[in-house]
Formats: C-alpha cells, structure tokens, sequence
C-alpha cells in the first residue's frame, strides 16, 4: 500500500509501504476518506516538536471506512467511523478516573507512533468513533478537531450574558469561535495577523474582531488562549474581568503568571489537552449534526492526495484554514 512518509523533518513522500495485514480480533482496518492537517502535523514535518519519532507516518484527523473487522470489534464493515489518535493504558489511576487525556503511558499517532495518511490503516476498534450516516464527510472529519475545543469550553459557563476572547484564529481558534458563538457568547477575535482577524469578520459578521494591541485589562468573562505562545497567554491573564477564566489550550514552552494579580483578581486558570473519549466526541458529532452550527469556513481546501505536496505548502505557509486531504 502506499502512505505518506516523513523520514526527517522536511522531507515527506508518498511511497509504498509494507501491508498492514490482517486486524486482530478486536481491530479494524480502514479504507482512509480524508485527512485533515492539523498544527501538530505541520510541527512534526518541521521537526519542532520534541517528542516526535522519525521515521513516521504522519496524520491523526482520519475518516474513514471500515472494510474489515475483526470478530470482538465494536462496528461492522461498511461503517464510517473517525479515530480517537490517543492510545491509553486503561489502568492507571487518570484513566480508572476517565481522564484518558493525561495517561502517563499515551502514545500519539502520526507523532510519536505510525498515523494514518495512508491508503489503508488498522487500529484498535476502542479507539475509533461511528459517525451517523447523515453527517457529511466534510463535517464528520471535523469531529476530533473539534472535540478538543469541546473539551476547553466544558471547562467555563459561556452563555448569552458571556462575554469571551478567543487569543489565535488558526483552525482551533475559529472552532473555538465558532463553538462559543453558537453558545451565545458575545466574541472578541483576537490575533495579531489581519489576514485571519479578516476572515473571521467575513464568515462571522457579527463578531468583533482586534488586534492585541487594541485590547485593554479586565474586559472579558473568559479568555481562550489557542495561538500556543508566550504573549497570548499573558495577555489572556490580562484583559480577563476580575472573577474570571482563563482556559489555555495552546502550547508556550513558558510564560510568566502574574501571580498577585491572578490572587486580587480570584482568576480560574484551566489547563486543557485533547479531550475525553468517547465523551466529548460524541458531544462534537452532536454540534456538528445541527445545521445552524456553522462550522463551514474552518475547512480552507480539499486537496487530494497526489498534490500532498501542496497540501503541506500551504497548511504550513499558516495563510488557511483547514486543508484536508482526500485519499
């Protein structure tokens, strides 16, 4: 079969591997739909996270169809289901108490473990998620993404009376907007690059939009952090209203909490990383079951796999959305 393969950071191929042979009792093997590129995809062909393993295989966001199953596994052939990418060991005490998220002993695939930008992929069936046949393949590979900005929001009450800055607007940021507007929060998109502030007023008239510099201290109920550096986050302690919460999805190596000010003013600060399975899939696969959660501008292109290639150039040059591939 043939797969995308990352041999070093910067060098990606699509080649012939070996077979992935026959599943095992519980397992399944799927006929990979699409392939959604997400940030970690993009820093693990640029060789910037630390705990990637080469060579890999790169891609977690998978959709795809179930063509064989073995006799334990939860779903039947001719499913469509998505992957939950996160492997856990089921014993330790985080996940005996249903936080799966923070196993000592998770692995990640395209990461750290093989993915599944390949034409065929097996995996475990505890690990992939049904998806109703009348959710469209171009929402239904939104699932995982969108769960982990799922996971943050459960985190803080956001409602008609909330007021929320979401700090990034690349993929997760405007999931994180999207999500938050059909809550009924009033939003304020925040992000230094006007290209993005531009597209999230065009799809989201009725959001406010601003540059960090235009925003001052103790204006929001809730400030979510998801552009993943030091300036955002410290800014996110900043304009939050005394009695807030800040909720930190991204990922600054460090930044400095002012912690007289998070004291004075009795800040909630939430740490949150993916989300819980198979919870906040299944509380995704929802949202995006009603039309009137608009999440179509998220995807910037469907590219098929022979122009993979163009397909990293453009989700690593950071001017789009969303690409997906389509295999």
């Amino acid at each position: 079969m043939k797969a995308l393969y990352i041999e070093k950071p910067g060098e990606i191929t699509w080649k012939t591997v070996s077979s992935v042979g026959k599943v095992n009792s519980d397992e399944v093997k799927l006929k990979v739909i699409y392939g959604g590129i997400c940030g970690s995809d993009v820093s693990v062909f640029k060789g910037k996270l630390p705990h990637a393993a080469y060579p890999v295989i790169p891609g977690h966001e998978i959709l795809g169809e179930v063509v064989e199953a073995g006799k334990t596994a939860s779903v039947q052939v001719g499913q469509r289901v998505v992957v939950q990418p996160n492997s856990y060991c089921g014993e330790c005490e985080f996940c005996q108490a249903g936080k799966t998220n923070i196993c000592p002993e998770k692995k990640s695939l395209g990461i750290n473990e093989h993915g599944g930008f390949a034409e065929e992929f097996i995996i475990s069936s505890k690990y992939i998620i049904p998806v109703p046949d009348q959710l469209p393949n171009e929402r239904a590979v939104l699932i995982e993404p969108l769960a982990v900005i799922v996971h943050a929001l459960k985190k803080v009450k956001i409602d008609e009376n909330t007021s929320v800055a979401v700090i990034g607007c690349g993929t997760e940021g405007m999931l994180a907007v999207a999500l938050a507007n059909y809550l009924g929060g009033n939003i304020t998109a925040i992000d230094i690059n006007p290209e993005k502030l531009q597209k999230v007023k065009e799809h989201y008239p009725d959001i406010e939009i601003k540059h960090p510099e235009e925003v001052t201290e103790n204006q929001y109920d809730v400030t979510i952090e998801v552009a993943g550096v030091r300036a955002s986050f410290e800014q996110s302690i900043e304009i939050v209203k005394p009695g807030g919460s800040v909720v930190a999805v991204g990922f600054p190596a460090v930044a400095k909490i002012p912690v007289v000010k998070m004291v004075r003013k009795e800040l909630s600060i939430f740490g949150s990383i993916i989300y819980n399975v198979p919870d906040d899939f299944l509380a995704s696969i929802t949202y995006l079951l009603d039309e009137k959660f608009y999440v179509e501008p998220i995807i910037s292109e469907v590219l098929p796999i022979a122009h993979f290639e163009k397909a990293y150039e453009k989700a690593v040059s950071g001017h789009y959305r969303k690409i997906v591939l389509e295999f």
